[in-house]
């Protein structure tokens, strides 16, 4: 453990509940994308008639980064930068008001072509069997026990990696939890692995080391009965075994600058990938004796993704291209073919969440747009200004409450109606 952490625990009006779930609670937002990892918000029901303006009941400040909150029961968790420290720290979801925290040394030098990005964190932490996990933007991944902030483990996979601070933007990956391992892609470019580490001990369990770090977040899911992690390394989209992390496919995907930043999409039986520049595909995979093979099912040209992951609703794909300065589009996932899209110059980034029949939007110049997925064209039913500054940071919807966190603050709105 480094000597440079400081430990601060302070107790405040949030109850003291044990955070040592079996299972995920309807409102909690524990990780990346939300508690299926799929940008599905749960049970979540609209308001009968959509407010004029959301209601901000607190905003505090935390530090910078694009580091999402995430949520488990009464308390808020986020990973941030202060001078040349990370702090991670959990919040009082009522009021906003400071549990715990705890910060450790971590300078970062940015690439000089992405000194616009900042020096993070980016990577969304998991609140999982009682303990938080955080991945700092320079390659240091921790865990803390998450009702008191005590460390419990901590690696420096800079050290591991020599190359890991040649990703230009810095470790932007969201770590993952199967089966009490805790899975995330670490290292840098042509120097990587995707590890899969003992959650309690934080000792290894197993890697794949075949191609450098990307800044997409994996996934579980189970294609022709194999439970498997899928994800985009720095040259491709992979699946490894969820047991071992035996490489089972490979399918190669290169963009340019090495930013291959889409976490991977389950539509139905397909898989949906993307990347600056290159054709939004969907794939089928299957196994036959032991060997897996891809048939793609389509690929658009026309709508490119570059950050923003799409959400899968009811056998369409609603996401942001990046031409035209920002264009949502929906495709129908059976046939790959465009049902319809935005104007442009919706902006660079937009965090995309499913609420039933609904697509909430939170693009990077802090508005968030409300629209439905089955719609035959783009038209906003709301529209909302959450920020004045930019909000790269995914969203977390607990109920009728968003949680957004922009550049340097975290703020609660509640959708009354």
């Amino acid at each position: 453990m480094r000597n440079t952490l400081a430990l601060v625990v302070v107790v405040l009006s949030c109850t003291a509940v044990s955070l040592a779930r079996p299972a995920v609670a309807a409102e909690d937002w524990p990780q990346w994308r939300g508690p299926q990892r799929d940008g599905h918000i749960p049970g979540f029901t609209a308001p009968k008639t959509w407010p004029k303006q959301l209601r901000r009941q607190w905003q505090v400040e935390v530090g910078e980064g694009h580091s999402s909150p995430v949520v488990e029961g009464d308390r808020v968790f986020v990973l941030s930068r202060q001078g040349d420290q990370e702090v991670a720290r959990a919040l009082c979801l009522a009021d906003g008001k400071e549990l715990w925290s705890q910060r450790y040394a971590a300078p970062f030098q940015m690439s000089p072509y992405a000194t616009s990005h900042g020096k993070g964190p980016k990577s969304t932490p998991i609140v999982a069997g009682g303990r938080l996990y955080t991945l700092g933007i320079g390659g240091i991944l921790s865990c803390w026990d998450a009702a008191t902030g005590k460390p419990l483990w901590q690696h420096d996979f800079a050290k591991k990696y020599p190359k890991a601070s040649s990703i230009w933007y810095g470790a932007a990956t969201s770590p993952m939890v199967e089966a009490e391992t805790l899975i995330t892609f670490v290292g840098g470019l042509d120097e990587g692995a995707l590890i899969a580490l003992d959650c309690r001990s934080g000792r290894p369990r197993w890697q794949w080391a075949g191609d450098g770090a990307a800044y997409a977040s994996p996934i579980l899911v189970a294609l022709d009965g194999t439970r498997q992690i899928v994800t985009q390394s720095q040259n491709a989209c992979i699946g490894v075994a969820a047991g071992d992390g035996s490489l089972l496919w490979r399918l190669p995907l290169k963009t340019e600058y090495d930013q291959n930043i889409i976490t991977p999409v389950l539509a139905g039986e397909l898989l949906v990938f993307g990347g600056l520049d290159q054709p939004t595909a969907a794939y089928r995979l299957r196994q036959t004796a032991g060997k897996w093979s891809a048939e793609r099912a389509w690929e658009i040209a026309e709508s490119t993704l570059y950050m923003s992951t799409p959400v899968y609703v009811g056998g369409r794909l609603i996401g942001l291209a990046n031409r035209k300065k920002g264009e949502f589009f929906c495709l129908d996932t059976r046939s790959g073919k465009t049902l319809w899209t935005s104007d442009g110059r919706m902006g660079d980034y937009a965090a995309l969440l499913a609420a039933g029949d609904l697509v909430l939007a939170q693009t990077n110049g802090g508005e968030l747009l409300v629209f439905s997925a089955k719609a035959d064209r783009f038209q906003p039913v709301a529209r909302y200004m959450v920020s004045d500054k930019p909000t790269w940071a995914h969203p977390a919807v607990v109920g009728k409450r968003i949680l957004v966190k922009d550049e340097t603050s975290l703020m609660l709105w509640t959708m009354d109606g």
